[in-house]
């Protein structure tokens, strides 16, 4: 797929996961600071928006099937959207972060030919876990207290949960034997 037919495509409407993506990022970024947390025992915070942001690798993962290699540029637009709505550290925490977690799915959903719900899964339970350490130690740079054990261990559970969510829906068309919206 050129450039060109990538953005025909888009306009066209065929890419509607890829275009998810590239506004769930600013989104959840913006979120970060917007949606107040819950207190944690160790005086860290839960983010609620960890739930979205879990949903947003999935999104991820069907926004590659959809425009392949081409992910990269859509992370580099929510990437630069992110600066827009969200403070300069944030911004640099979820791009390092994404750019960490995308390297991960790429080579998982670019080299597996296992079922899409199995890459889905393996791909959160790998890139969950790093992704959020990253952000949230970046994040403290400036917002002291926020790299704290049970704000890491919330957040990483949360992506968990809502990645499972989907792998039970794949999973389940799987094997009723329906399309799971194509394969790399």
């Amino acid at each position: 797929m050129t450039l060109s037919e990538l953005l025909k495509k888009i306009i066209r409407g065929g890419a509607p996961f890829a275009l998810l993506y590239v506004a769930l990022i600013p989104f959840i970024n913006w979120s970060y600071g917007a949606v107040p947390t819950l207190p944690m025992p160790d005086g860290g915070a839960w983010p609620p928006m960890s739930i979205v942001a879990g949903l947003v690798l999935v999104v991820r993962d069907f926004a590659q099937r959809e425009i392949k290699h081409y992910i990269w540029v859509a992370l580099a637009i929510a990437a630069a959207l992110s600066f827009v709505t969200s403070p300069a550290v944030i911004a640099i925490a979820s791009t390092v972060a994404f750019i960490i977690s995308e390297t991960i799915d790429w080579a998982l959903f670019t080299f597996s030919k296992k079922p899409l719900s199995y890459r889905v899964m393996l791909s959160s339970l790998i890139s969950a876990p790093i992704d959020t350490t990253a952000f949230w130690y970046l994040a403290s740079l400036s917002q002291e207290g926020v790299f704290r054990p049970y704000t890491i261990a919330t957040a990483i559970v949360s992506k968990l949960l809502g990645a499972y969510v989907v792998y039970l829906i794949l999973k389940r068309r799987e094997a009723a034997g329906e399309d799971t919206v194509g394969d790399l």
